[in-house]
C-alpha cells in the first residue's frame, strides 16, 4: 500500500512538470540553466507512445473510443527495478505481451482520460524495462580516444541530447553516452567504434581560417550525387536520401550529417554585412562555434571598404587604437598592474595586441551594439586612471611644444596628433597648421650630430 502512494505521489508530480518520475532522488529539481529540460525525455516518450498507438491523434479526425475495461498488465511487479540474479527470455516475453496489452488498453480507454494517461506512463515503465533488459548496462571506460576525439563518459541521467552519429534520441536514464570534450561530438556507448569522423577540434589548431567565399557550390554531380562527409547516396529529390545543402561549404549532405543547423556565416559577414543564420552541417557547425571566438579575420586586407560603410566598425576601430596607445602607461604603473586594469580584456586579448585582427563574434557584438558600450566603458576606466587618479601616469603627459599652451596632452585624446617619428604629442590644430619640422624632432637631431665626432678629412 505504502508503495502504491508513493507512485501516485510521483505520478501527480511528473504530470505538474515538477520531477521526472524515474529520477529516485528526492525534493524538486535543482535550480539551474539547464532545469527546463528536466523531464524533456519522458515527455517525448510520452509523444512518441501517443503518436504509435494512436496516430489518428496526430490527424484531422480524431475517433473517441469508450470502454470501462480494466485488465491488469501484471504491474504489481516493480519492473523499472533491477531485480537480484539473472533475467531469462520468459521475462523479455512476458514484457512484449504487457506491452501489446497495454496498447490495445489505451486504444479502447476514454480519450484524454486520466486512466489512459495513467495507462500511458505505465507503458513507458514497460518499455524502459524492456530496452534495459536487451541492452543491459556494461561498465564502460570514462575516457575514450577515437581519431583526435577524447571522449568523455556523461553522467547525466536528465538531459535529453542526440547522438551525433546515428541520429537517435540519447535516453541518459538507461544508456551510456559519451561527449568528446574538444569539438562536444555526442554519441552512445554502442556507436563509438562507428564513428568515421576526426575531431574537428584538430582542424581548428592546424587550419585556423574561415571559407571566405559566399556559399562555393560546385553542384552535387563533382561530388557523385553523395553526401559529401558520409558518403551515402542523395539527391535533390529526396531518394534515396535528402540532400541538404550547407551554407558554408557550398557542399551537399545527408540527412544524418546535415540537421538544418542554423549558423551566422563568416563570408556573409564580411563582404555583406549580413547575420541572419544559415543551415549548416553539423560538421560546419561544430567548426563555427569552436571559430567564433579566434581573431582571424584582417578586414583591412580582406574588405577594406566595410569601413566606409559601417560606422560602428569606425568608432571601435577608434577605440582599439586609443586602448593600444594605452597600453604603454600601465605596463609601467605599479598600480595599474596591482589593479589589473588590462585583464578588463581577457575576453578579448587581440585588443591589446594589434588593432586589425577581428573574431567573427566581435563582429556579431558590433552589429548588435553590445562591443561598442563595453569597450566605451572600458575606454573610461582606462582614461581616468592615466588623467585624474594615477600621477605616475599624468607625469608622462606631454605639453605641445608649437603652442606651449593648454593642459597636459596624451595621445590618445580626440583632438590631438602624435608625430610619427618621435611619437611627441600635439593639438592637432598646431600640429596641421605648422609648416616646419616637429620640435623634438629637430632637437634630437641636432643633439646627435653634436655627439658625434667628426669625419677625418682625406688629404
Amino acid at each position: 500500500v505504502a508503495g502504491a502512494m508513493e507512485y501516485d505521489e510521483r505520478l501527480a508530480r511528473f504530470r505538474q512538470g515538477l520531477v521526472n518520475p524515474f529520477d529516485r532522488g528526492e525534493g524538486p529539481p535543482e535550480e539551474g540553466p539547464l532545469q527546463h529540460d528536466i523531464g524533456r525525455p519522458l515527455t517525448m516518450m510520452f509523444c512518441e507512445v501517443y503518436a504509435e498507438v494512436k496516430p489518428e491523434l496526430f490527424s484531422s479526425e480524431v475517433p473517441v473510443h469508450s470502454s470501462d475495461r480494466t485488465m491488469d498488465l501484471g504491474l504489481a511487479e516493480d519492473h523499472f527495478s533491477r531485480p537480484s540474479g539473472s533475467f531469462v527470455a520468459s521475462d523479455v516475453e512476458q514484457l512484449k505481451q504487457a506491452i501489446e496489452e497495454c496498447k490495445q488498453l489505451i486504444l479502447e480507454l476514454p480519450e484524454h482520460s486520466e486512466r489512459q494517461k495513467d495507462t500511458v506512463v505505465k507503458l513507458i515503465h514497460l518499455r524502459l524495462k524492456l530496452q534495459e533488459l536487451k541492452d543491459p548496462d556494461e561498465e564502460e571506460p570514462n575516457l575514450r580516444v577515437l581519431l583526435e576525439h577524447r571522449f568523455s563518459k556523461e553522467k547525466s541521467k536528465s538531459v535529453k541530447q542526440t547522438c551525433d552519429k546515428c541520429s537517435a534520441i540519447i535516453w541518459g536514464l538507461i544508456q551510456t553516452w559519451y561527449t568528446c570534450t574538444g569539438c562536444y561530438y555526442r554519441c552512445h556507448s554502442k556507436c563509438l567504434n562507428l564513428i568515421t569522423k576526426p575531431c574537428v577540434r584538430s582542424k581548428v589548431s592546424h587550419q585556423s581560417e574561415y571559407e571566405l567565399n559566399i556559399c562555393p557550390e560546385v553542384g552535387l554531380d563533382s561530388q557523385d550525387y553523395r553526401c559529401a562527409e558520409c558518403r551515402a547516396p542523395v539527391s535533390l529529390r529526396g531518394v534515396p536520401s535528402e540532400a541538404r545543402q550547407c551554407d558554408y561549404t557550398g557542399q551537399y549532405y545527408c540527412s544524418s550529417c546535415h540537421w538544418n543547423d542554423a549558423a551566422v556565416v563568416p563570408a556573409r559577414v564580411i563582404h555583406n554585412w549580413e547575420f541572419e543564420p544559415r543551415k549548416v552541417c553539423r560538421s560546419s557547425m561544430r567548426y563555427l562555434n569552436l571559430m567564433i571566438s579566434r581573431p582571424v579575420l584582417k578586414l583591412r586586407e580582406i574588405n577594406p571598404l566595410l569601413f566606409n560603410f559601417v560606422e560602428e566598425l569606425v568608432e571601435i576601430r577608434k577605440l582599439r587604437q586609443d586602448i593600444l596607445l594605452m597600453k604603454p602607461y600601465f605596463i609601467t604603473c605599479k598600480e595599474a598592474m596591482e589593479a589589473r586594469l588590462l585583464l578588463q580584456l581577457q575576453d578579448r586579448q587581440h585588443f591589446v595586441e594589434n588593432n586589425d585582427m577581428y573574431s567573427l563574434q566581435d563582429l556579431i557584438d558590433i552589429s548588435t551594439g553590445r562591443l561598442s558600450c563595453s569597450l566605451t566603458e572600458i575606454h573610461t576606466t582606462f582614461a581616468k586612471h592615466i588623467k585624474l587618479d594615477c600621477e605616475r601616469c599624468q607625469a608622462k603627459g606631454f605639453v605641445c611644444e608649437l603652442c606651449k599652451e593648454g593642459d597636459v596632452l596624451f595621445p590618445f585624446d580626440s583632438h590631438t596628433s602624435v608625430c610619427h617619428d618621435c611619437s611627441a604629442v600635439f593639438h592637432r590644430d598646431c600640429y596641421y597648421d605648422n609648416s616646419t619640422a616637429c620640435p623634438r624632432c629637430t632637437r634630437m637631431s641636432e643633439r646627435k650630430q653634436s655627439i658625434e665626432p667628426p669625419t677625418p678629412r682625406e688629404d
